[in-house]
């Protein structure tokens, strides 16, 4: 496991990056030449650097903004299902000669993640499918209420160089307003007593700490218990293009030199300024727990509040704008 992780190289010009996906048994033809690739990182999960270059000189994009890269596509076996509590998600990767991928290489304990969030940012889950002998994954996904999901499947084909965060949009139909961002907030409660602390901030172009400290019943837990081999997962996803990235902290559960808690910390760069949203997955007492929390990455903003469907944290190192009150709480839905 790589000791610093970096979010962010959220690109400009994203406007015609979202694809749209195809189902299952379709013919996908393979990416073509030039498409946007991803540096390869120690841990096999795609670096999202800023200045990183694809071949041909041109910059890498973010993460899960591409249903198809590197000749490998991410397809819907269904676009469009009904809402409701574990509703069945059926996918395949496609590899560059059109087949079902069925050869993975295992990253933190699984051969892939799936995440599955909708756009405004609400009803955040991480899961993990199974693969079939056809090479289709199937997951049950808990779609609580209407509106557009992202889908996204971050995984390493066997014999590729580097992951893949693949993203393919979700439709779940019904009658849809679009939550407002949530606003400051450096402290979530959780359920059962729980609470989760970040203290930090994101600064565009420069690397910074993120730390986000466990208590329970304001006593600090330092018996976190291994998921995934972490003792703590982040994904963090930038508002408005949804651009990904899933995270680890430094170091492991068992190296001797990593405590169990009761702070997680992740190394951070934000190279644009913009609302981030970061999700914290932790297990303890045998459950496993999300924490939620909106960061804004750029100067202090001291002027008009943001608009609706937009929203800042207050870090130490910003001050941002006040936004629509909003409780920090546990994420309805998570699955694990």
């Amino acid at each position: 496991m790589r000791t610093a992780l970096k979010v962010g190289g959220f690109a400009l010009g994203l406007a015609a990056v979202f694809g749209v996906a195809v189902g299952v048994g379709s013919v996908v033809a393979p990416a073509s030449a030039g498409a946007s690739t991803s540096t390869p990182t120690p841990d096999g999960h795609a670096a999202m650097g800023g200045t990183e270059a694809a071949p041909g000189g041109a910059p890498s994009l973010p993460g899960g903004l591409l249903v198809s890269e590197d000749g490998y596509t991410l397809t819907l076996a269904e676009p469009s299902v009904a809402p409701g509590a574990q509703v069945p998600l059926r996918f395949r990767i496609l590899g560059p000669e059109g087949d079902p991928v069925s050869g993975y290489r295992t990253e933190h304990d699984k051969d892939l993640h799936l995440i599955v969030v909708r756009r405004d940012l609400a009803h955040f889950q991480h899961v993990h499918p199974d693969l079939d002998a056809t090479g289709t994954w199937s997951v049950p996904v808990d779609l609580p209420a209407a509106g557009d999901y992202r889908v996204f499947a971050d995984f390493t084909p066997a014999g590729h160089d580097g992951g893949l965060v693949l993203g393919a949009d979700l439709a779940v139909p019904g009658g849809y307003q679009p939550a407002p961002l949530p606003g400051p907030a450096d402290v979530a409660q959780l359920a059962d007593g729980y609470q989760v602390t970040l203290a930090g901030g994101l600064v565009p172009g420069r690397p910074s700490e993120l730390t986000l400290t466990v208590s329970k019943d304001g006593v600090p837990v330092t018996d976190l218990q291994p998921y995934l081999a972490a003792y703590g997962h982040l994904v963090a996803l930038r508002a408005g293009d949804l651009a990904y990235l899933h995270v680890h902290p430094a170091g492991e559960p068992g190296d001797g030199v990593t405590p169990a808690g009761p702070g997680i910390t992740f190394d951070a760069t934000a190279p644009s300024a913009g609302n981030y949203r970061l999700f914290l997955n932790f297990r303890h007492a045998g459950v496993v727990r999300t924490a939620e929390f909106t960061v804004w990455a750029g100067p202090a903003q001291t002027s008009a509040p943001a608009a609706a469907g937009t929203g800042a944290t207050s870090v130490p190192t910003a001050v941002a704008p006040p936004m629509p009150g909003h409780d920090d709480g546990e994420s309805g839905g998570h699955g694990h």
